[in-house]
């Protein structure tokens, strides 16, 4: 028998439950505790300090939509990010569970449960926890933001491009569908510049309110407004020396745009409620997913900010234009969600490369990461297969997602779940993939619990 050690907390409102593990678990844990509900779990981890702790996904009996065992997942790994957290759910929250590990669980287990799986997940759980205590947790970020060029010819001629505009200070736009890796392009600019010991700052310009647009990128001094409390050094002060990454550029307003165009021309920035002109020393990267010279045709873009920021101009292409890559880059995403998730993967077999290859890929290489991250969660083999790949529009060659208006009400809750899990969080991206407002969005995600 393997030794004793570690401390697991087990949160289930089912007695019967709690009461079988209470007589399993001690024979692998050196301490077991057990709760019937979240209510006390805060001060049951500050003083209990477990290693792991079992969650279920849902304690009131008339809610079943798993978001309880979401936000308490959340919530243990903010407060203790060294404890590992397992899920614990049923067969119908499995999209639910997949969800909680992308945000920080470390694996889910399905009711009825199998004791020797059960075991192997929780020791492997509490190893995990062990190991890392007393240390920083690695940071998702380490290894996301990799550039991969692939063997493709329009990939070639980027590479080539990059390779020769990457050392110098000058202004880049960079266009391509959503997903398509344009922050990562820029990244990669970044850590190839002469400014690459210094910060690349990246804002979603897309995401900003009005209201907050000239006090995020400028700053604001200390009583300029009524919550102004201390100044705040926007994000142009931030990136000095380093790089600004401007991300959905083409959703700034027109009216905000002449105010844009002033700070990158005159390389200075006046912080709301401020006088004195603050030089800024920067290199400028944009990114857009639209037309902007239709824009600019339309009078919804100005033509001198245009011009400002395309000195070089560099289009991604869809990934259904690099065919190509879609196995190679899926072989990257594997490896590194079976390391992430404790998975044996070692590859693709020849069914799941097809099914892939045939796939339309409307959200690119972001769908395809996404795609890979949930085979491999669900994944009991060493080899992914076309069954494990479960995406409808790669085995159909369809789109994977229309607008809410062509949808039915049982379709809704899926569509919304997969346009923000696609845009990575960007509320506006996810909207015009759902061909919506941002507030007709955000209302549809709190419908849903998202």
């Amino acid at each position: 028998m393997a030794s004793k050690k570690g401390k697991i907390l087990i949160v289930d409102d089912n007695a019967g439950i709690r009461q079988a593990l209470k007589i399993l678990l001690p024979l692998h844990f050196a301490e077991v505790e057990t709760l019937p509900s979240p209510v006390t779990l805060v001060s049951t981890l500050e003083r209990f300090r477990p290693d792991v702790v079992l969650l279920d996904m849902n304690f009131n009996t008339s809610i079943n939509t798993g978001n309880e065992g979401l936000y308490w997942a959340g919530e243990i790994k903010k407060m203790m990010p060294e404890v590992e957290v397992v899920l614990f759910t049923a067969y119908a929250d499995i999209a639910l569970a997949v969800e909680g590990m992308k945000r920080g669980a470390f694996d889910f287990i399905v009711k009825p449960w199998d004791n020797e799986k059960l075991l192997a997940t929780l020791t492997a759980a509490r190893d995990k926890a062990r190991k890392a205590m007393g240390r920083d947790v690695r940071k998702e970020e380490d290894k996301a933001a990799t550039m991969y060029w692939g063997s493709s010819r329009a990939m070639a001629v980027i590479q080539k491009t990059v390779d020769k505009i990457a050392p110098t200070d000058a202004t880049v736009l960079i266009t391509g569908e959503n997903g398509t890796g344009k922050d990562v392009l820029a990244r990669e600019i970044h850590a190839r510049s002469l400014r690459s010991e210094k910060p690349m700052v990246a804002v979603d310009a897309g995401a900003i309110t009005e209201t907050l647009f000239e006090s995020e990128l400028f700053g604001h001094v200390k009583g300029a407004f009524t919550d102004a409390h201390t100044d705040h050094v926007g994000k142009f002060e931030q990136a000095d020396g380093g790089t600004l990454f401007l991300d959905e550029i083409g959703n700034i307003p027109l009216h905000l745009q002449a105010k844009l165009l002033r700070v990158i021309q005159s390389r200075s920035v006046v912080r709301v409620g401020g006088s004195q002109a603050i030089p800024v020393n920067i290199r400028l990267i944009c990114a857009t997913n639209m037309d902007l010279e239709q824009l600019v045709r339309e009078g919804r873009f100005r033509e001198d900010l245009y011009y400002r920021i395309n000195t070089v101009h560099i289009a991604l292409p869809a990934l259904r234009e690099r065919r190509e890559d879609i196995a190679p880059l899926a072989q990257l995403f594997l490896e590194r969600f079976a390391e992430k998730y404790h998975r044996p993967l070692t590859g693709l077999d020849e069914s799941a490369k097809a099914v892939l290859e045939n796939g339309r890929w409307s959200g690119n290489i972001r769908e395809l990461q996404n795609c890979i991250e949930k085979a491999v969660i669900l994944s009991e083999g060493t080899t992914l297969t076309a069954k494990d790949i479960q995406l409808e529009q790669a085995k159909a060659g369809a789109p994977a997602a229309g607008t809410l208006k062509e949808v039915s009400d049982a379709e809704e809750e899926r569509l919304v779940r997969e346009a923000v899990l696609r845009s990575n969080g960007n509320i506006s991206a996810a909207a015009k993939m759902l061909g919506v407002s941002r507030p007709t969005l955000y209302a549809k995600m709190k419908k849903y619990g998202l």
